[in-house]
């Protein structure tokens, strides 16, 4: 729990009261999942808003074939199906676990209650909306503005530890190509 404070207070250079923290502290819940544990199906809504203490989470549409990969959370980041969270409308898209993970996670009901009795609460939130808008955005930018190689080296440059445990074929598909594409690219830089 302290991590979660800390995390807060250094990347968005808060100052939690110990009487603001009290109320957060008293909602989140910390929550373990094995490997390849789904977190939300398609057609269910986001309750969560989480925070990844450690592990990989996957978000992505399910395909028969190849799924489409949309985002990969690293730990001390944000996750969640972000749109269906806030619109609490079914999501389109799945999240799984891909190594042992730890969350702490605050339903939005909850959130609610933490945004009406604290001074941090809308800060929180909008800090962890941020967040999440900015990974997307970045990805949306590397889609379009860089190749496979660079998207691949900047995923390596950024994760290199936690990226050894994502399978090659969900590599592959967050960076737009096919496993075969990515195995060239892969030995041509090695």
């Amino acid at each position: 729990m302290e991590q979660i404070r800390l995390h807060f207070e250094r990347a968005f250079k808060l100052k939690l009261t110990d009487k603001d923290w009290k109320i957060f502290a008293l909602r989140v819940i910390r929550q373990e999942f094995s490997k390849n544990q789904i977190l939300l199906k398609v057609g269910q809504t986001e309750d969560y808003l989480s925070f990844v203490e450690t592990g990989v989470v996957r978000y992505y549409i399910p395909k028969d074939e190849n799924d489409i990969t949309l985002a990969f959370i690293f730990a001390d980041s944000f996750a969640s199906a972000y749109d269906s969270f806030l619109t609490r409308k079914p999501s389109v898209y799945q999240a799984e676990t891909l190594t042992k993970t730890t969350l702490w996670r605050l339903s939005y009901s909850d959130l609610q209650i933490i945004y009406s009795s604290t001074e941090i609460g809308n800060k929180i939130g909008r800090y962890a909306s941020e967040d999440l808008f900015l990974k997307k955005f970045k990805r949306e930018l590397s889609l379009l503005n860089e190749t496979a190689e660079q998207r691949y080296q900047n995923l390596f440059t950024e994760q290199s530890q936690l990226i050894k445990e994502i399978p090659l074929k969900y590599i592959a598909s967050y960076i737009g190509i096919t496993p075969q594409a990515l195995s060239r690219i892969r030995k041509r830089i090695s």
